[in-house]
């Protein structure tokens, strides 16, 4: 994958392979970086997916703790891919943010948070609006 510093992704960073990705909706070619850090080079490979699981490994191979936006837009690229109708990835947020009042969530943010002060503490930025 090249590298793409600090500018913004464009459509030719994207390898040859994966640019089927860019066609489905709220896919940029940031979103298709993403997912091919993932393995994932084909909209099929998306079916069946866990986005929560997609996001949390895309935070650990990342090193930082993503905004969770990001995982609303795999949200809805994964429910587009399975079927659903196209829809503006922050029609997964409300859904999103009812799961983090469960406990099991309440405990997963508490690692989230526990990580990024371990993170702030080594000097790397984590990169969370949300």
């Amino acid at each position: 994958m090249p590298r793409i510093g600090k500018r913004s992704p464009r459509v030719s960073d994207v390898p040859a392979e994966a640019r089927g990705l860019l066609e489905l909706p709220n896919v940029g070619p940031a979103t298709a970086l993403d997912f091919v850090k993932l393995g994932i080079s084909e909209p099929k490979q998306l079916a069946r997916r866990d986005p929560e699981k997609m996001y949390e490994k895309l935070c650990k191979v990342d090193g930082v703790r993503h905004d969770p936006c990001l995982l609303d837009v795999f949200a809805s690229v994964v429910a587009f891919v399975n079927g659903a109708p196209a829809r503006p990835w922050w029609a997964y947020t409300p859904k999103r943010k009812a799961r983090r009042r469960s406990p099991q969530i309440a405990r997963a943010d508490q690692a989230t948070n526990d990580t990024k002060k371990a993170a702030r503490s080594n000097g790397k930025r984590t990169n969370d609006s949300s």
